[in-house]
């Protein structure tokens, strides 16, 4: 590839990079800021095309931030032809927010022994979007928001049962929350020792998505987690994304202050995104995975789509 092949796709991972590192110096945190915004309440979901289907890995945390930061309410985004062939049309004046498509190609080449090999090459393309808020004339249910999918005093009992099925071994006792590799278990401080059901939810999830990682899981490495601080901020990251994740799909709200063992992450993260333009499309994207394990091991896989 040429220099300028590859230039584009090299601005795409420094603009969504800079914009979560300018977040995270103005001590916000982008992935949590939907439930802290009041136009948002009780109205929590994953970002949602046009077909229902839900956005995942960094176009999450991309349309969570973008919709908070400009009062959207609604969930649904889609491209101006989709718009267009849906009856409707974007209003005058309104711009579009930048969502991406990751996706590899094979090439045949030559190597130095004059054999064809094959390789593959990654690529990143992206394209815009509009919120429904944006658009006029759309279908009359594009601008309804649909009804909890589970009754409010059903909920809870939905929780626990997802966690349950999961089959990860969770113990409770003491005043800390882990994941703990060589024993492969969660330990969780007892229920009663959190604010309230969704609080305690919320946490079980972020160790949940610490479970995941084991080979025979969805295959992250924590053979260094505990000796380097940098890979430790990493598989936090990771933790933390997918728990908000999960949290969207099954409808609770995650802890919106970071723990007290996870606000010092920050700096290492910030460290980590200045150097590495690419830290966290990888962190989202080992989140996505770590979610769709935990959603595969229900009674009835939730179908949540291929990475956008």
């Amino acid at each position: 590839m040429t220099g300028k092949e590859t230039k584009p796709r090299a601005d795409i991972y420094a603009r969504i990079t800079d914009r979560i590192v300018a977040d995270l110096e103005r001590g916000v945190r982008p992935w949590v800021k939907p439930w802290s915004a009041a136009n948002a309440a009780g109205r929590i979901t994953r970002p949602l095309r046009h077909n229902g289907m839900p956005y995942q890995g960094i176009n999450v945390v991309l349309l969570w931030s973008e919709a908070v930061a400009r009062g959207f309410t609604s969930s649904i985004w889609m491209t101006f032809k989709q718009a267009l062939e849906l009856g409707g049309h974007i209003r005058k004046g309104e711009t579009g927010t930048m969502v991406v498509y990751a996706n590899k190609i094979t090439k045949i080449e030559t190597d130095e022994h004059g054999d064809d090999v094959e390789r593959t090459v990654p690529f990143l393309r992206a394209y815009t979007v509009f919120c429904v808020d944006q658009i006029e004339s759309l279908p009359d249910h594009y601008y309804g928001h649909p009804a909890p999918s589970i009754a409010p005093a059903q909920r809870l009992a939905h929780v626990d049962a997802f966690f349950a099925n999961t089959g990860a071994t969770i113990r409770h006792g003491g005043d800390k929350a882990f994941f703990a590799p060589s024993l492969d278990l969660i330990q969780m401080p007892p229920f009663e020792s959190f604010r309230d059901a969704e609080s305690y939810a919320a946490t079980l999830a972020h160790e949940c998505v610490h479970w995941t990682a084991p080979t025979h899981r969805a295959n992250r490495d924590l053979s260094r987690y505990s000796k380097d601080c940098s890979e430790r901020a990493r598989e936090e990251l990771v933790a933390e994304l997918g728990s908000c994740f999960l949290c969207a799909d099954l409808g609770i709200v995650p802890e919106l202050e970071p723990r007290q063992d996870h606000a010092s992450y920050v700096a290492s993260w910030l460290d980590v995104l200045s150097n590495e333009k690419r830290f966290i499309f990888a962190a989202a994207a080992h989140a996505q995975r770590a979610v769709a394990y935990l959603h595969e091991l229900q009674p009835k896989a939730a179908d949540i789509g291929e990475a956008a």
